[in-house]
């Protein structure tokens, strides 16, 4: 027992994870104050926040960059690389693989097949209904589509009250080729300037960003990150296995139906804002193993912080290397965690040809 009780405390990784979380919330601070001073135009936020401070009035011309453009644009970066990241977490946490990611509940196949019938198919629509959505349209379909994408997912891949993870891996598979292939056909119709849209928004960016948008998403990404450390120690006990998790009085069923549910929220709500992100949810989690061992009461948080900042990263550099144009926020992203998959995929060879 004794020695059981010093391996449990040599593995036990919780002081990393802590220590870990001061300094990705320090560098979190500095990657908001970098992103507000930053963009094509000279606003200082530095200058801005010394003139409240000793009393004088901004000119007005940077305080609409600052509180119109800049601070919407961090926000939303904050909320949707924190989504991202932890929904990556629990992915990771629920199938036991270092290589899921949301994409596998189908949330962003149906979010884009959303988009994409908002953005070709929308001028169709009766005059009341293009009313009442305006300039909306386009993520309320994309929130709608990826929650009947997960819906349907969920509902084939349970049965007698019990989720199978293996059936809605191969069943989410199937269903991202049949959305990609309906897709294809509204795509088929689209006009030329439809698809510059199509194109923009599949590679994701935050320029985007509005109070709007974070006024009507804002509150279901924080909801959903909010209780995703509630099912840290359900995530641990399903580590060991469902039989062993179940074992140990572990209710599995509610812990797969949370993560799904909280998954599809933040992934669906951060897609109809910012378009499609990818790798933040495969590259931040297993960077954060690594690290701080797989420990999800810390894994959570630690994912939500990493992923706010390396979506900030990401924000600027798309914002300089092509500038003053704008490189899409995916094709960065893509670029960083391309390379990070493969080497994940080959250094988990010999698992997986075990």
């Amino acid at each position: 027992m004794l020695e059981a009780t010093r391996v449990r405390l040599a593995g036990d990784r919780s002081h990393i994870g802590r220590r870990l979380a001061a300094l990705l919330f320090l560098l979190l601070v500095v990657m908001s104050l970098l992103s507000l001073g930053h963009g094509a135009s000279g606003v200082s936020a530095t200058q801005m926040l010394l003139d409240w401070l000793a009393g004088r009035e901004p000119a007005q011309v940077d305080r609409i960059i600052m509180y119109s453009i800049r601070l919407p644009r961090l926000l939303t970066g904050l909320l949707v690389g924190a989504a991202l990241a932890v929904s990556g977490a629990m992915m990771q946490g629920l199938f036991r693989n270092p290589l899921a990611d949301p994409g596998l509940l189908g949330v962003s196949a149906g979010a884009s097949l959303g988009a994409i019938s908002a953005i070709v198919l929308g001028g169709a629509l009766p005059p009341a209904i293009a009313v009442l959505t305006g300039w909306h349209l386009v993520p309320i379909a994309a929130f709608a589509g990826s929650w009947v994408a997960m819906f349907t997912l969920y509902g084939i891949a349970t049965r007698q009250g019990r989720t199978s993870v293996a059936t809605m891996l191969l069943a989410g598979i199937a269903m991202s080729a049949m959305i990609a292939a309906l897709s294809g056909l509204i795509i088929y119709r689209a006009d030329d300037q439809q698809l510059r849209d199509l194109t923009f928004w599949s590679l994701g960016s935050l320029a985007g960003a509005s109070w709007t948008k974070i006024a009507v998403a804002g509150p279901v990404i924080a909801l959903a990150l909010a209780l995703s450390p509630l099912l840290a120690r359900g995530l641990n006990g399903l580590a060991l296995g469902e039989a062993a998790a179940a074992h140990v009085g572990l209710h599995v069923q509610r812990v797969k139906t949370a993560a799904i549910l909280i998954t599809a929220a933040a992934t669906g709500a951060s897609v109809a804002i910012a378009g499609a992100i990818g790798f933040v949810g495969i590259v931040v989690p297993h960077l954060l193993r690594l690290i701080s061992g797989p420990d999800h009461r810390w894994l959570l948080v630690n994912s939500a912080l990493l992923g706010a900042s390396t979506l900030l990263a990401a924000d600027m550099v798309s914002r300089t290397i092509v500038a003053p144009a704008e490189l899409p926020i995916g094709i960065i992203t893509a670029l960083i965690g391309g390379p990070f998959f493969l080497w994940v995929l080959l250094s988990n060879r010999r698992v997986l040809d075990a």
